[in-house]
């Protein structure tokens, strides 16, 4: 009902405006948060007709990300400067490529992307190393172990089933390994919203379980400047060991 209103007299100022009735100072401002209309109307929007559809892709290649996001990425690749990425969940790989893509134009770092099946994968890069198995499996934490060094870099980004135990084993088997100063994304806490099909609770309750026993992370709203995001809360910033 609230959101019916606010659009009638939405409505009714536009109109007013076009008719020359009111002048421009005047007309109400709505600022764009998590519960309004605007919000809920554009993600139902996308979600539906872009993401669930396969409309995005990366050179080429599916890549189910909102693009606002996918900009963020890029800006925390440029502040962290990552040795290594681990990207849990690669689907056909776009996203993947994007990320390689990104510490191509940096001139550094690999992608160690885990998924449990890779047959969908018909492509190389020279820094996308692929593991196929199940990121929970000790023999995947191990491998994924032997491949960092004391001192790199790491970002971690949580993108496989969604679903709440299985988002929180992620978050306790892989913070080790995220470095001080740099992130573990964990996507599509987005499923919380009514109208987004996944499961509930999913990622943003795992995370809020997930913190409630690591302080050493915090959860980096800046990173959600562009307030329509498929990670609220997913942006956790390691501050300490």
């Amino acid at each position: 009902m609230a959101r019916f209103i606010s659009r009638v007299f939405a409505g009714l100022f536009s109109f007013l405006y076009r008719k020359g009735l009111i002048p421009p100072s005047t007309l109400p401002t709505r600022p764009l948060t998590s519960n309004s209309g605007a919000f809920e109307d554009y993600l139902d929007y996308f979600h539906q007709n872009c993401h669930e559809k396969e409309l995005i892709s990366w050179m080429g290649r599916s890549a189910k990300k909102l693009p606002l996001d996918a900009w963020i990425y890029q800006e925390i690749i440029h502040e962290v400067q990552p040795d290594v990425i681990i990207e849990i969940g690669n689907y056909y790989g776009g996203s993947t490529l994007f990320l390689a893509n990104m510490l191509d134009l940096e001139n550094k770092g690999k992608v160690l992307a885990i998924d449990l099946d890779h047959s969908p994968i018909d492509f190389e890069h020279k820094r996308i190393n692929w593991i196929t198995g199940d990121v929970n499996s000790q023999e995947i934490i191990s491998t994924v172990g032997s491949l960092l060094k004391p001192d790199d870099k790491v970002i971690v980004i949580e993108d496989s089933s969604h679903t709440f135990g299985n988002t929180l084993e992620v978050l306790r088997n892989y913070c080790r390994f995220v470095s001080v100063g740099s992130y573990f994304i964990v996507e599509d806490g987005i499923c919380r919203l009514s109208f987004i099909k996944g499961p509930k609770p999913g990622p943003y309750e795992a995370i809020q379980e997930f913190l409630k026993g690591h302080q050493e992370f915090i959860v980096d709203k800046s990173q959600e400047k562009f307030v329509l995001t498929y990670n609220p809360d997913g942006y956790l910033k390691k501050i300490r060991l």
